[in-house]
């Protein structure tokens, strides 16, 4: 891949997305975080922030009770979970080949709102890996069903995304990623 023509989507926050940050800046591909008002991000310094006004936030505003049926949990309506789950439509819209780092739950959906970018991958088609820390294993999402793999980065834009709770383990498998789509050796 070409560093200098790809682009990592996310929403900076703390755990496997700033670490996907800290390494597209490490090894120069270019890095958008979208976010909105009054949230903090850890990826701050990335080079492109883009702030959603509410009306691009409504863009990406689909009914709580569809949200709780897909994922199998219940969200509540609360105005800030409302913001994240939006704000993840444009980074998943955005990007054409998802990474996530978490756990796949047995009924095939990834636990936590990280979940929720799973799900609008699979809804957009997007070429969709989850790297389950718990199993120490990359998946991706092939004919409705999880299959262990090794992924790479095949698209110029792609989103990283993932838990606050990133373990030594998921921290290998993003830099290993990474590395081997823009190390130069």
């Amino acid at each position: 891949m070409d560093k200098n023509t790809c682009e990592l989507f996310s929403s900076g926050l703390k755990g496997a997305e700033s670490f996907f940050g800290e390494m597209a800046e490490k090894l120069g591909v270019k890095e958008t975080v979208f976010t909105f008002d009054g949230h903090n991000i850890a990826r701050s310094q990335a080079q492109n922030v883009i702030v959603l006004s509410e009306e691009e936030l409504k863009r990406g505003d689909i009914s709580m009770e569809i949200i709780s049926t897909m994922m199998n949990r219940t969200y509540y309506g609360a105005k800030k979970i409302r913001k994240v789950l939006q704000t993840l439509f444009h980074v998943v819209n955005k990007g054409h080949q998802v990474f996530v780092v978490g756990t796949i739950l047995d009924d095939a959906t990834v636990k936590g709102g990280t979940g929720w970018a799973a799900e609008l991958a699979k809804l957009f088609n997007r070429p969709l890996s989850v790297f389950d820390q718990a199993e120490g294993k990359w998946f991706s999402w092939q004919e409705g069903a999880w299959q262990e793999n090794s992924p790479k980065i095949e698209f110029n834009s792609f989103v990283g995304s993932g838990t606050r709770n990133l373990t030594d383990s998921g921290r290998k498998a993003i830099e290993d990623l990474m590395n081997e789509a823009f190390s130069v050796n």
